[in-house]
Parts: structure tokens; sequence; C-alpha cells
């Protein structure tokens, strides 16, 4: 028999995600700035006191999908084999997460184009990936890889999660062309290049060019 106590997360659970649910479904109907708490409460079928119980405000309340995504791709990189070099790591478990979570694309769009319009969500998810970014350089930390100190797996996490954002932006901005994960694996192809060895345009190391080096000379 389930414990009480188990029963009693679950619902809290549910509560949480019918909220969540609430918030998006009415940010989509009305839009984001007329969309009240008492509003939210109501579609969820709670009262205002119980909606604070569980959320501070209506942004808490509309991200809270994306930190649950969030805990879930840190929890999936961590589960990756420990002699994974950490930018495998990283994209293996990215890949993983994507198939087995499968986000509603809607979802997506509306958190990703409501943020770059909505300066108090923009601060929430900022804050949000600021600690994804420090959970993952942990995870990064106890891995093996060139020697980099301490710094390497705070670099790591920085260059994979602004990766997951200017995917994010570019699969907007192309009004959903593509699949999410086929946009955020061209980024992190990039991004995993060498800068030190990148192609440069024809003729721009000649002397002659603008911009010629000195070395070239």
């Amino acid at each position: 028999m389930e414990s009480s106590v188990g029963l009693r997360e679950r619902k809290k659970a549910a509560t949480r995600q019918a909220v969540h649910e609430a918030t998006l479904r009415l940010t989509v109907e009305h839009g984001f700035d007329h969309v009240t708490v008492e509003a939210v409460a109501d579609a969820a079928g709670i009262s205002r006191r119980t909606f604070s119980n569980y959320f501070t405000n209506k942004e808490d309340a509309l991200l809270y999908g994306e930190e649950q995504q969030i805990g879930s791709l840190v929890r999936t990189v961590r589960e990756r084999p420990a002699d994974e070099p950490a930018w495998t790591a990283l994209r293996a478990a990215v890949a993983e997460f994507s198939e087995r979570v499968a986000p509603p694309e809607r979802e997506w769009a509306v958190r990703t184009r409501l943020a770059m319009n909505h300066p108090s969500l923009l601060a929430r998810q900022l804050a949000n990936h600021a600690t994804m970014e420090r959970d993952l350089a942990d995870a990064m930390a106890v891995r093996r890889g060139p020697d980099g100190g301490s710094v390497r797996p705070m670099v790591l996490a920085a260059a994979f999660l602004s990766s997951l954002r200017i995917a994010m932006r570019m699969w907007i901005e192309e009004d959903l062309a593509r699949e999410p994960g086929e946009v955020i694996d061209e980024i992190l192809d990039e991004m995993g290049r060498d800068f030190r060895t990148e192609d440069l345009p024809s003729g721009a190391g000649s002397p002659d060019a603008p911009g010629g080096t000195p070395a070239s000379r």
C-alpha cells in the first residue's frame, strides 16, 4: 500500500502541474500581462491562498515546467557513465533527455517568446539558468578530461547552456520551421569546434587584405 506521505507528495506535484498548465493556457489565450493570480487559481480549481502555498507569483507558476525540465536534465547528466568525456556526456544527456521527456513544442515556444519580451520572466529564467549552470559545473567536475583545474567545468557548463539559449532563440526566429533538437544539435556542433583553428574567409590572412596581421607579413 502506498504510504500517506508518498500519496500526499504526489497530490502536491499534481496540483503544481495543474496550476502551471492553467497559467500557460491563460497566457496563450489572453497574454501574460492580462493573466492574474486569481484567474489562474480559478482555472486550476484552487483558492488564492492555496496558490500562494505553491507559487510566489504567476512568473513562478509559468516557469515551473522549465524548472522541472532543468532538474531532469541535470540528473540525466549525472547518470551518464563516469568515464565519459564531459562534452560528450552533456551532448548525450540532452539527446537522451529530449527523447524521454519530449515537452510540447508549444510550451517551449510560449516560454521562449515570453522571456524574450517580459523583463520579469527573463530575470526569473536567468536565475534558473544560473542555478543549472552551477549544478552542471559540479557534475562536470567529477569527470575526466583535459586538465583545466576548477575553471574548465564552469566553462563547459556555461558554453553548453549558452548553446541551448541560442538554439531556442534561433528556433523561435525561424518560426518553428525545424524540430528543436535539430537546431540544438547544430548549435552544439558549432560550440564544440576549436575556436583557435576557426576557418577564416579566403584572403583574410593576406598582408594585402583588410585586417592582415603582422605575423602574416
